[in-house]
C-alpha cells in the first residue's frame, strides 16, 4: 500500500452525538446576478448545487460551536465535569492568541481540569479532530472528549470574487467521544501534499506578511491581499488525484470485518466536484450524502452538517457504518469509517443576531 494511504487503527472509542449551528442570515446565490450577470450566475448554480448560504453578521465560529455544544450536552444530559478534553478545529478563530479552546472551556462552563486546545485545519479538519479525539481516548490519556468544529469563511471571501462569492456558508459543530472498550476499530486515512498550499489561502494578515505586502494573489476589483484565494482547477486536480486512493484505501481495511459501507459522507466542496467523484470510484449514488443547496460550502464543518441535514428537521438516533471524508486545504485529506451505533444527532440550530436559537 501506498506510504498515502497508511491506515491507522484506533480502538476502543466511540461517537456519542453530533450538534450543528448555522446563522440565521441567508444570502440567495442569485442575487449575486447585480455583479456577475444573471447567466453567469445560473452557471455557477447549476455547477456548485449552491443556491443560498447562511453567514454571520457579528458572530464567529465559537459562537456557532458553542450552541451546538450547549443543545448537544442538553440533549444527552451529560454532566460537563466529564468532559475532560475539548478540541477546537477551525480556521477562523476568534484570536491569533489566545487559543480559541480556552475561551470556550470558560463559556461553556467546563471543569478547569479540561485540556482544551486549537487545531488550524479545513476541509480535512472534522476527521483530523476526530482521529486526535479518539487516539487520546484509544491511549488512555482521556475518557470523554468534545470536538468543536466550525468555519465563518464569508467573513475572508471577496463578494466580487466569482470563483468563491457564490460558494462559502457558516456553520459550528459538537461532536462528542466516549471511551468505551470493545467499541469497533476506527480506521483512519490521512495524508498532507504542502506542495498545494499557495492554490487555496488567505495570504496576508498573519506573521509572514502581517501588512499585506504580498501581492501575488491580489487582483484589483477581485480580492486583496486578505481575501481567500482559490485556484479552482488545481483544487480539482489535486481531490481527483487523491480521493480515489483515500477512499480504496479504507474499503480495503474495512474489508477485514466484511462490512458494508452504508453512508458516504464527503466534505461537501461542490455538486459538481462531488458527482464526479462518486462517478469515478463508482459509488452507490443512493448511499452517498449530497446536501449542499440551503448551506453551501462550510469547510470544516461541512461532514457533520451534512449528516444533520441528512436526518432533517427532528432529531434522530442514526445507526450504520458511514465513511467519512475531508480533502482541500493544505493539500490536507483525512478519511475514516465509524460505526454509528445510535448516535445521537440534534436538531439543527438556527442562531440568531439577537442571540436567541431555533431548531430548523
Amino acid at each position: 500500500m501506498a506510504a498515502n494511504s497508511q491506515v491507522r487503527l484506533v480502538k476502543d472509542v466511540r461517537i456519542k452525538g453530533i450538534a450543528c449551528s448555522i446563522p440565521g442570515k441567508v444570502e440567495e446565490v442569485a442575487f449575486l446576478s447585480d455583479i456577475f450577470g444573471a447567466q453567469s450566475v445560473n452557471k455557477i448554480i447549476g455547477s456548485t448545487g449552491v443556491e443560498r448560504r447562511h453567514v454571520v453578521s457579528d458572530e464567529c465560529s465559537s459562537d456557532l460551536c458553542l450552541s451546538s455544544a450547549e443543545r448537544l450536552i442538553e440533549d444527552l444530559g451529560v454532566d460537563k465535569d466529564t468532559i475532560d478534553t475539548l478540541i477546537f478545529v477551525s480556521q477562523t478563530h476568534d484570536y491569533s492568541l489566545p487559543a480559541t479552546a480556552c475561551v470556550l472551556q470558560e463559556r461553556l462552563g467546563l471543569s478547569m481540569h479540561t485540556a482544551a486546545f486549537d487545531v488550524a485545519l479545513g476541509c480535512s479538519g472534522y476527521v483530523y479532530g476526530l482521529w486526535m479525539a479518539a487516539s487520546l481516548l484509544s491511549g488512555g490519556g482521556s475518557k470523554r472528549a468534545l470536538l468543536l468544529v466550525g468555519d465563518t469563511i464569508s467573513k475572508i471571501v471577496s463578494p466580487n470574487d466569482r470563483s468563491v462569492a457564490a460558494l462559502f456558508g457558516d456553520a459550528g459543530t459538537a461532536t462528542l467521544l466516549d471511551y468505551e472498550p470493545g467499541a469497533p476499530v476506527i480506521p483512519f486515512v490521512m495524508g498532507t501534499d504542502g506542495r498545494g498550499a499557495q492554490n487555496l489561502v488567505v495570504p496576508s494578515g498573519g506573521f509572514r506578511d502581517p501588512d499585506g505586502s504580498f501581492t501575488q494573489t491580489t487582483e484589483e476589483g477581485v480580492r486583496g491581499p486578505f481575501d481567500l484565494y482559490m485556484n479552482g482547477a488545481e483544487i480539482f486536480a489535486f481531490t481527483l488525484a487523491r480521493v480515489p486512493a483515500l477512499v480504496k484505501a479504507l474499503h480495503e481495511a474495512d474489508q477485514k470485518n466484511s462490512k458494508i459501507i452504508d453512508k458516504y459522507v464527503f466534505h461537501q466542496a461542490n455538486r459538481f466536484m462531488l458527482d464526479h467523484l462518486v462517478k469515478r470510484m463508482k459509488l452507490d449514488r443512493e448511499k452517498v450524502v449530497l446536501d449542499i443547496k440551503d448551506v453551501g460550502n462550510t469547510s470544516c464543518a461541512s461532514i457533520p452538517l451534512a449528516i444533520s441535514l441528512h436526518q432533517g428537521k427532528k432529531g434522530a438516533f442514526v445507526s450504520g457504518r458511514y465513511m467519512l471524508a475531508g480533502f482541500g486545504v493544505g493539500y490536507s485529506w483525512a478519511g475514516c469509517v465509524a460505526e454509528f451505533d445510535h448516535v445521537w444527532v440534534s436538531p439543527l440550530t438556527v442562531t440568531s443576531t439577537f442571540g436567541k436559537e431555533t431548531s430548523k
